[in-house]
């Protein structure tokens, strides 16, 4: 309830009490609970206007879905990237299919070449965040990390 725990009500209400007085507290309690039924009748009215207004089309609606609290800014932008990265592989994926049908030149070292481009496919296919992850199980652990004392 508005992020009121126990002891914080307990504390209201004793401040309440000293401030407004044991005479006329019930009366400014009667005040209160007339506003808060009004709040809520407003509420009702509101909600059975706009479905008056929009019709059906919103009685189905999962409100829920629309709470901005639910979104984390941090899955917005890895899915965001999940998805460029996707969209990066796939066109590489197509130059690569096309490219394999143009003639090749034959100098000598394809052997050397070809495992080389392999393994910058293979990097390239990976997303930003599992190039991090891998380079990040390459470093020694044993030492420090790197420190540039002219940066700071």
């Amino acid at each position: 309830m508005l992020g009121i725990n126990g002891t914080e009500m307990v504390i209201l209400v004793v401040v309440a009490l000293v401030v407004i007085g044991p005479k006329r507290l019930p009366e400014y309690a009667q005040k209160l609970r007339d506003f808060v039924r009004q709040m809520r009748r407003m509420a009702e009215g509101a909600k059975d206007s706009v479905q008056r207004d929009f019709g059906d089309d919103f009685k189905d609606v999962d409100w829920q879905k629309l709470d901005p609290r639910q979104y984390d800014p941090r899955r917005i932008v890895r899915e965001a990237l999940v998805e460029e990265d996707t969209a990066i592989r796939e066109s590489k994926r197509r130059e690569r299919s096309s490219n394999e049908f143009a003639p090749t030149s034959g100098d000598g070292g394809e052997a050397d070449s070809s495992a080389d481009a392999s393994a910058a496919a293979k990097m390239r296919e990976q997303s930003p965040i599992e190039r991090f992850q891998a380079q990040a199980e390459l470093r020694d652990r044993s030492t420090g990390a790197p420190f540039d004392p002219e940066a700071t």
